[in-house]
């Protein structure tokens, strides 16, 4: 079954936070799948787990080169940031983009790979962003200059069992 939680971010702020609190609980191996929609907060995310990880190099969003590799400063797990993208029909192209780091001692991070990592791993943490329920309604915090985010963790497979996402709410 795995673990769940669900909870809001009000703040790039904020979600860059949740980045950095959930790479605490990321090890070599771990597989992030990312989704929301364009400017939900994905690469937000990213750059607060590659805090959190002590990696080097500035996390952007990885559009045009599809891989990124961010090796560790402290001898941790280096973070590779993927875009799915422009990925065809499943991640044997990944096998193809030569990153010169093996992925069972990285955390790896993929965005838009919905139908295209499952298969990777049986372990995996889905984190689902999406822009908050009656954040345009008047008088909302939209009107305050928040545009608030609703994160759903979903962790699944042996890996997640028993791991307590709930810490991060």
């Amino acid at each position: 079954m795995g673990s769940h939680a669900t909870l809001t971010a009000a703040t790039p702020d904020r979600m860059g936070r949740l980045g950095r609190e959930l790479a605490a609980l990321l090890r070599p191996g771990d597989l992030v799948l990312l989704s929301g929609e364009l400017g939900a907060g994905k690469t937000t995310l990213t750059r607060g787990l590659g805090e959190g990880l002590q990696v080097r190099g500035a996390v952007t969003s990885p559009t045009f080169v599809i891989a990124r590799v961010h090796p560790s400063l402290v001898g941790g797990p280096a973070l590779v940031h993927v875009d799915a993208y422009r990925l065809g029909g499943d991640l044997d192209e990944m096998e193809d983009l030569d990153l010169d780091v093996s992925l069972p001692e990285s955390v790896v991070v993929v965005e838009w790979g919905e139908g295209k990592v499952e298969r990777l791993s049986e372990d995996r943490l889905e984190v689902r962003i999406e822009r908050a329920v009656g954040a345009e309604a008047p008088g909302s915090a939209a009107d305050e200059g928040l545009d608030p985010r609703e994160v759903r963790l979903t962790g699944i497979g042996p890996r997640w069992e028993g791991v307590d996402l709930s810490v991060l709410a």
